[in-house]
């Protein structure tokens, strides 16, 4: 039995992706990337609207001083999922791999669905632009939205 991707955003205090028993935690810097939620959505939205065999994309997750990358691969209909951290360096480095899931392209997708559509629900609760430092990627949800909803049609 493979093991379910869970994955949830909080505010940029705190963010979480696991794996069954193994799970990767990480705060998010006070001043997120300004595009990483909009990237990821876009990237996932790729991965079901796409016919290609493989496709992949690549999103940069800050945590002050680390930085983080978040690396996606699609072959088929699976997709390769693995976090890398990067240390505090003014050098390049090479990273360390943190986290790694593998799953189909829809389950990984609906895992990463759940947690922006929570967001989105609490977005005015929990004041989303003040805490995230951008409004909240309204269009390139609907559009993975419609995409997860497509998917395979």
């Amino acid at each position: 039995m493979a093991n379910k991707l869970e994955v949830s955003f909080n505010s940029p205090q705190c963010g979480w992706m696991s794996i069954g028993e193994s799970e990767f935690h990480t705060t998010t810097a006070h001043t997120p990337h300004t595009r990483a939620l909009a990237e990821l959505l876009n990237g996932l939205s790729s991965f079901l609207e796409s016919r290609v065999q493989r496709d992949e994309f690549e999103v940069d997750w800050s945590r002050n001083p680390e930085e983080y990358k978040l690396f996606f691969r699609r072959w088929e209909t699976t997709v390769h999922f693995h976090v890398v951290e990067y240390p505090p360096s003014e050098q390049p480095t090479e990273g360390e791999i943190v986290f790694t899931h593998h799953g189909q392209v829809n389950d990984v997708s609906a895992a990463f669905y759940q947690t922006f559509a929570q967001l989105y629900e609490d977005r005015e609760t929990d004041e989303f632009e003040f805490n995230w430092r951008q409004p909240f990627p309204l269009e390139e949800f609907r559009r993975f939205e419609n995409a997860l909803e497509n998917y395979g049609r």
